[in-house]
């Protein structure tokens, strides 16, 4: 397989393992609300992260008119769910702010860890 096409299974499995850490290293604050704040950024993080790999996929299977604003119509929606459960946690779950903007850096530091591996493997 050509390693740019095994590169979404790669961050997807990395994301997982960068959420591991981060949870680990939250712990060591003994603080439940920035562990629990951690654990629902990284969720929603990952999650978004495969609902956006999935609607470029659809993006790119599909040919003919449409397919442009489905994907527009499409990104509306994800990121307005996004805004939805991130103010659900923030204002009703009472998630803690700080735990939370770790969590969701997850996806970030996963594709900063992606180019650095690759600029020092050329």
């Amino acid at each position: 397989m050509d390693p740019i096409e095994a590169l979404p299974a790669r961050l997807h499995r990395r994301s997982w393992l960068i959420l591991g850490l981060l949870l680990v290293a939250s712990l060591l604050f003994r603080d439940t609300a920035i562990t629990l704040g951690v654990l629902c950024g990284g969720l929603v993080s990952i999650g978004g992260f495969l609902w956006l790999r999935r609607a470029l996929r659809q993006l790119l299977e599909e040919v003919g008119t449409g397919s442009k604003a489905r994907y527009q119509f499409g990104y509306l929606v994800r990121l307005l769910a996004l805004a939805i459960l991130l103010a659900v946690l923030v204002a009703v779950v009472k998630v803690n702010p700080v735990g939370l903007v770790i969590g969701l850096s997850v996806t970030i530091i996963n594709l900063f860890w992606i180019m650095i591996q690759q600029l020092l493997s050329h």
